[in-house]
C-alpha cells in the first residue's frame, strides 16, 4: 500500500532568520524542498528567536518531510528552500 501526502496549506519560502522563523501554520509535518543545486542548512527553533532544537543540511534539489511540534519554528539559510504543511494518508 502506497502512502500519499495531504497538502494542508500553500507552499511558501522559508524565512532566513530565527527572528522570522515560521511554524508553517502550526504544522506538525512540513514538506521541505530545496529548489537549487546548493545544499542549504535548515534550523528548527522552539519559537521565533528561541533556542535552537536542531538543524540539518538539505541537499540540493531534494525533498524531506520534517516532523515537529506545532509551536516549533523553521528557518533556512536561503529562501530557495520552500515549505508546506502536509499530512499523510493511505
Amino acid at each position: 500500500m502506497s502512502q500519499r501526502i495531504v497538502v494542508a496549506a500553500a507552499e511558501a519560502a522559508c524565512p532566513t532568520s530565527t527572528g522570522t522563523a515560521s511554524t508553517f501554520g502550526s504544522a506538525t509535518c512540513v514538506r521541505l524542498v530545496n529548489t537549487t543545486s546548493t545544499a542549504r542548512l535548515v534550523t528548527v527553533v522552539e519559537e521565533q528567536s528561541g533556542t535552537v532544537l536542531g538543524s540539518f543540511t538539505l541537499l540540493g534539489n531534494t525533498v524531506e518531510f520534517l516532523q515537529k511540534r506545532s509551536s516549533h519554528c523553521i528557518f533556512a539559510a536561503a529562501n530557495t528552500v520552500l515549505g508546506a504543511s502536509v499530512g499523510f494518508t493511505n
